[in-house]
């Protein structure tokens, strides 16, 4: 023995150590602190933007005088028919109606005795509204013709209005809401520029350490290994800090406004499972990140030895916001959000919008679980192996072998 005690430390001591420093430094950062600020206040802007600029949310307001009042119901049954939604307002005289035509306050204006279809707009009518003005037109005309054969136009509306085809699916369909599709391609994006910028910043410290000689003396203290989970831990508690504000913040702002009208157990359910994904994808890929981040010494080679498994996370991240929003229970999507490469960005995205089995998380999650422990003795070979070699990229071969 060369005489020199052994003070190395126990293993989660020596892990909290590391990621204490990690986390002190980042929480120091103005980088981080300007970063999440100027994030929440765009958030917030956001939400008041969109709270103040939306409208009732009609396709189109259409005035009515004394004399076509008769025709308003009518016209909202006609535009639910075709898929329209419009909004209604009866104004004193024509005289007034024209006015608001003019001054942008009404699209359209229905004037005459009710019998027929006459439209006053400004310039040109929107080609929507032609349609359901059209579709009204043709319902007149029914209604004359019923009445002249002495039929009840009444009756024979609430006949046909009441017919309906009997769809007979083979598997119960899923509900998509408009708004859950929009929080799970927000859940998508937040997960995978978490996942970007924080998996990245592991590999850029290793380096740092490494080629400034720190990692020496850290090393004459703990393990390898441990100064690795340490770093990932410690790291993935800011990125974590930072992303439940961002969440949480622009969640609440969205719901408080009034922008979102999803329940408060759907939005904290993303919350949750945002949290669980970050935690399941950051762990296991910033573990590959840190051992691949060893191999090499100096910060320009960084993103190309990171390049492999960081495209699985882009591949994941392209797929969902491509194919989700069209296709929601796509087959391919929801094989590949199971599966662990692709899982920490497809499966929030997923959960987000609803309709996923609880097998399916639950296997998504398991087999997460599953595949770090072999990635912290993988990526644990890796590093101890690589990090004390300066120079030269290290091989990936040379760095599996045992020392």
């Amino acid at each position: 023995m060369s005489g020199v005690p052994d003070v190395r430390m126990g293993n989660w001591g020596a892990i909290s150590l590391v990621a204490g420093r990690e986390v002190t430094i980042r929480l120091k950062s103005k980088a981080f602190q300007v970063t999440t600020a100027v994030t929440l206040l765009l958030l917030v802007g956001f939400s008041l933007v969109m709270k103040f600029t939306s409208g009732d949310g009609a396709d189109a307001t259409v005035g009515f005088t004394g004399a076509s009042a008769a025709l308003e119901a009518p016209l909202k049954n006609s535009a639910g028919a075709v898929g329209q939604d419009i909004a209604t307002r009866t104004v004193a005289d024509e005289a007034e109606g024209r006015r608001l035509v003019e001054d942008g306050s009404l699209d359209a204006l229905l004037v005459g005795d009710g019998s027929k279809i006459v439209v006053v707009v400004e310039k040109e009518i929107d080609s929507s509204l032609e349609s359901v003005v059209n579709v009204l037109a043709g319902q007149l005309a029914l209604n004359r013709q019923i009445t002249q054969l002495g039929g009840d136009p009444a009756q024979v509306a609430q006949e046909v209005s009441g017919a309906t085809a009997e769809v007979r699916p083979l598997e119960a369909p899923f509900d998509y809401d408009g708004q859950q599709l929009v929080i799970g391609m927000l859940a998508g994006i937040l997960i995978y520029m978490s996942l970007l910028i924080n998996g990245q910043s592991v590999a850029q410290g290793v380096v740092e350490e490494k080629s400034s000689r720190v990692v020496e003396l850290l090393l004459a203290t703990i393990r390898p290994w441990q100064l690795m989970v340490g770093k990932v831990v410690g790291i993935g508690a800011i990125g974590l800090l930072q992303m439940v504000l961002i969440g949480g913040v622009g969640l609440g702002a969205a719901l408080g406004l009034g922008v979102l009208d999803v329940s408060l157990s759907t939005a904290v359910g993303t919350v949750v499972w945002l949290v669980v994904w970050y935690l399941l994808g950051f762990i296991a890929y910033s573990l590959v990140f840190a051992a691949l981040g060893a191999l090499v010494s100096r910060q320009e080679d960084v993103g190309g030895v990171i390049m492999p498994p960081l495209m699985f996370v882009i591949l994941g991240y392209v797929l969902g916001i491509s194919i989700l929003p069209n296709d929601p229970g796509n087959q391919l999507v929801e094989v590949l959000s199971v599966v662990p490469l692709f899982a920490p960005t497809l499966m929030p995205m997923r959960l987000a919008m609803g309709g996923v089995p609880a097998w399916e998380a639950g296997l998504a999650v398991v087999l997460m679980l599953a595949l770090i422990p072999g990635l912290v003795w993988l990526s644990g070979r890796i590093y101890r192996n690589a990090v004390m070699r300066s120079g030269a990229k290290v091989k990936l071969r040379d760095a599996l072998r045992a020392t």
